[in-house]
């Protein structure tokens, strides 16, 4: 069951306030509140699982926010928050030292489909795989990404970047 639309603002307001100003918050008020928020859901709803990830994740606390996520993913988060899951627990897990189950997620989630987050899933591989170091692979997935966004260069960026993983053949 989704959660309610008045639910939804809700907690629409509270991130809002604190993605404002997050140094004003106290660390453990901020997730007591969207705690509070997530308990009205249940404790098995998969977004009450996301959402207290976040928290953690929000506060500098990856290590405690990667089995919130797991859980959101295993009770069957859908929709852009299981695409954001996959996205922030990966880069949980980055912070943590696992960079290679990282790398294995987010480059599973690339071939899952497309959305408004591909280049979220982008930046965040090529991160990771500067931690297991592919710094090549890494740079030519984030220029990849970017000649999307270019008012000019984009087939000449795009060629760059595959060049960097494909050394033999030429750009033009």
């Amino acid at each position: 069951m989704d959660p309610s639309a008045d639910w939804e603002q809700r907690s629409a307001d509270l991130w809002a306030a604190f993605n404002a100003a997050p140094d004003d918050w106290d660390e453990a008020e901020f997730r007591e509140r969207v705690g509070v928020l997530a308990d009205e859901l249940g404790p098995d709803h998969p977004v009450a699982a996301f959402e207290r990830a976040c928290a953690w994740d929000s506060t500098g606390h990856s290590d405690q926010a990667v089995p919130l996520y797991r859980k959101a993913l295993e009770l069957g988060i859908d929709g852009i928050r299981r695409r954001r899951s996959v996205i922030q627990m990966s880069s949980s897990l980055r912070n943590i030292g696992q960079a290679e189950e990282s790398v294995r997620l987010l480059t599973e989630e690339r071939d899952r489909g497309s959305d408004e987050l591909d280049d979220a899933v982008s930046a965040t591989l090529a991160l990771a795989l500067t931690s297991v170091g592919r710094e090549r692979e890494a740079v030519s997935i984030a220029v990849g990404a970017l000649a999307r966004h270019l008012p000019r260069y984009q087939r000449s960026m795009a060629n760059y970047a595959r060049l960097l993983i494909e050394p033999d053949q030429s750009a033009s």
